[in-house]
C-alpha cells in the first residue's frame, strides 16, 4: 500500500492511461467531423465542450497538455487525411512516405492544442478558469496557425460554421471569429457550471444554445435580404477533369487540352456566348514564355479571351502563374507568391536542388519561385480580379481592401492532388469562407473539381463535382459593399480571445466548485 499511493498520484498527475488516451483521440475524430464534407458541427461543439473540461480538471499541466495532444491528434488525422493523397500519385516513388506524412502533420497539429492546454492548467490551476483559458487559447492558436511557419489555417474550429447560417458572422469577425464562436459556445457551460445542481452544465448548455442561435438567426436574416444584381459578365469554367496521376502524361495531356478547348468553345443554342473563359491551374503543358502563338490561336478557336493558370520561367527560375489569352496575345499576369512548403517550393530548395531533391507540383526545375505578392489584374473584358491560386485562397490576410478592392475574386485550382474524400471539398469550403469575409463573388476553375460559382455571400450558385468533365456558364454575381470585418480585420475575435484568457488567468472565483 505504501507504493500504491505515489505510483497512483504519478498517473494522475502525469501521462494518462491508454484508455483515457483513446477518449481523447475519439473526441478529436469526433471534433473532426464538423468540417467539410461532414459538417456535423454539433459533435464539434460537443466534444470541444467534454475536451474543455477534461482541461478544467486535470491533476496537472503535463495531464492536461496528454489530454489535448490526444483529441489534437485524432481531430487532425481525420480532418487532414488528404495529405496522403499527393504520395499516392506516384505511389511506387513516394508511396512509403504516406503514413509519415500524416503522423507528422497530425501531430505538427496537434501542439497547437498542446501548447493551449499546458499553459491553462499551468497558470490557471482550478475548476472551469483553466478550461476558459483554454478556450481562449485556442482561439489565438487558429490565428497563429495562419500565420507561423508560413501558414496553414486548415481545419480550423471555426471552419464548422461555414456551410450554416452562422457562418455568415465571418462577414464581421472573419475565421477567427467563427473559431472564438466555437470555442464560447463550447466553454459556456464550464463557466457557468453549478456543482450542487442536478445537471450542473444546464444554465451554460442553455447559454450555449442562444449563442449559436443568435449567430444562427443573424446569418438566415443576412442571407434574406436582396443581392445586388448580377453583373453582364458571362463567365464560363471549364472543368477538364485532367487526373493528376496522368496529367503531364504526353499522350494525356493533349486528350486534356482538347477537352479544354472543345469545352470552351461550345456553343449553347438560346444562351448568350462567353465574354471570358477561365481554365484551371496549371491547365497546359507548354511553358507561357514557350508559347508562341498560342495565346491568339487559342482566343480564336474558343471566341472570347482565356484566362488560365500557366507555367512560366524567368531565366533558371519557374512559376505557379495566371494569365490572360486574347487577340492581343498574352494578357496581365499574375505569378503566385504563398507556395505549398515541399509541394511547391523544398526550404532552402538551391541546396536541395544540388541532391536531386524538388517539390511534388512543379513541373519543371526543382520548385516553383514566389511572386511578389496579392495584386488586381485588369483585363480585356472583365471588372479588375484578384487571382487566387489554389493554396492561396486559404489565407484572409492576402485578401485586397480599401481603395484597390476588386470587384470579385478568381480561384483557379488542381485539387487533383487532394484525393476524393475531404481534400476538395475543405478547399471549396475555404473559398466561401473568402466570398463571406470580403463581400466579393468568387468563381472557382479546377481541374478535377470542385468548380464553382460562389455568390459575395459564400452561397454556392452552380458547381461541378468531382471527377466530371464539363462546363459551368453563369453571369458574374454582383459584389457587396466592404463587409465589417474586411474594415477591422480579426482584431474583435482577437479581443474577445484575449478577454477568455485574462478571465481565465484572473484570480476571481468562476464557479461554485472552487477558484
Amino acid at each position: 500500500m505504501a507504493m500504491t499511493a505515489p505510483m497512483t498520484q504519478t498517473r494522475q498527475r502525469g501521462r494518462p492511461s491508454l484508455a483515457s488516451l483513446a477518449f481523447d483521440l475519439t473526441l478529436g475524430v469526433a471534433a473532426a467531423l464538423g468540417q467539410a464534407p461532414w459538417n456535423l458541427w454539433f459533435l464539434t461543439v460537443l466534444a470541444m465542450a467534454l475536451l474543455c473540461w477534461r482541461i478544467a480538471q486535470a491533476q496537472s499541466a503535463n495531464r492536461a497538455a496528454w489530454h489535448a495532444f490526444g483529441a489534437g491528434l485524432g481531430h487532425f488525422a481525420l480532418a487532414m487525411s488528404w495529405i496522403v493523397e499527393p504520395f499516392l500519385v506516384e505511389p511506387e516513388v513516394y508511396g512509403w512516405m504516406a503514413p509519415f506524412a500524416l503522423l507528422l502533420m497530425a501531430a505538427g497539429g496537434a501542439l497547437f492544442w498542446t501548447a493551449p492546454a499546458w499553459f491553462s492548467a499551468k497558470l490557471s490551476p482550478g475548476f472551469a478558469r483553466a478550461g476558459v483559458a483554454f478556450a481562449g487559447l485556442m482561439v489565438l492558436s487558429d490565428w497563429l496557425r495562419g500565420w507561423i511557419f508560413t501558414g496553414l489555417p486548415w481545419a480550423l474550429t471555426g471552419h464548422i460554421w461555414i456551410a450554416t447560417p452562422a457562418g455568415q458572422t465571418a462577414a464581421s469577425f472573419g475565421a477567427i471569429g467563427l473559431s472564438a464562436l466555437t470555442m464560447l459556445a463550447a466553454v459556456l457551460p464550464l463557466i457557468f457550471w453549478r456543482s450542487h445542481a442536478r445537471f450542473p452544465a444546464l444554465p451554460g448548455a442553455v447559454l450555449s444554445t442562444l449563442l449559436i442561435g443568435t449567430a444562427w438567426s443573424h446569418g438566415m436574416a443576412r442571407l434574406a435580404h436582396p443581392l445586388p444584381a448580377d453583373t453582364d459578365h458571362h463567365i464560363r469554367l471549364i472543368q477538364p477533369n485532367a487526373t493528376q496521376a496522368l496529367k503531364w502524361d504526353p499522350y494525356w495531356s493533349e486528350v486534356f487540352f482538347r477537352r479544354l478547348l472543345d469545352q470552351s468553345a461550345a456553343r449553347d443554342p438560346g444562351k448568350p456566348a462567353p465574354d471570358a473563359v477561365i481554365w484551371p491551374e496549371t491547365a497546359v503543358n507548354f511553358l507561357l514564355d514557350q508559347s508562341g502563338t498560342a495565346p491568339q490561336d487559342i482566343a480564336a478557336y474558343v471566341g472570347a479571351p482565356v484566362v488560365l493558370g500557366i507555367q512560366r520561367s524567368w531565366g533558371e527560375r519557374y512559376f505557379n502563374s495566371l494569365t490572360e489569352f486574347s487577340s492581343k496575345g498574352i494578357g496581365p499576369i499574375y505569378d503566385k507568391f504563398h507556395l505549398v512548403p515541399f509541394g511547391e517550393y523544398t526550404p532552402w530548395g538551391d541546396l536541395m536542388a544540388r541532391l536531386g531533391i524538388r517539390a511534388f507540383a512543379a513541373q519543371h526545375g526543382f520548385g516553383y519561385s514566389p511572386g511578389h505578392g496579392p495584386e488586381v489584374l485588369h483585363l480585356e473584358t472583365l471588372p479588375p480580379v484578384q487571382p487566387l491560386i489554389c493554396y492561396e485562397a486559404v489565407f484572409p490576410q492576402h485578401l485586397i481592401t480599401g481603395e484597390n478592392r476588386p470587384a470579385w475574386l478568381l480561384q483557379v485550382t488542381n485539387d487533383g492532388w487532394f484525393g476524393n474524400l475531404s481534400g476538395p471539398w475543405q478547399h471549396l469550403a475555404q473559398a466561401r469562407l473568402r466570398a463571406i469575409e470580403s463581400g466579393l463573388p468568387l468563381m472557382r476553375a479546377a481541374n478535377t473539381g470542385v468548380s464553382a460559382v460562389i455568390d459575395a455571400r459564400g452561397q454556392v450558385r452552380a458547381e461541378l463535382g468531382l471527377n466530371l468533365e464539363g462546363r459551368i456558364d453563369a453571369r458574374l454575381p454582383g459584389a457587396l459593399p466592404p463587409t465589417l470585418w474586411s474594415l477591422w480585420r480579426d482584431w474583435p475575435a482577437l479581443l474577445l480571445a484575449c478577454a477568455l484568457v485574462i478571465l481565465g488567468f484572473s484570480r476571481r472565483r468562476l464557479t461554485t466548485t472552487g477558484a
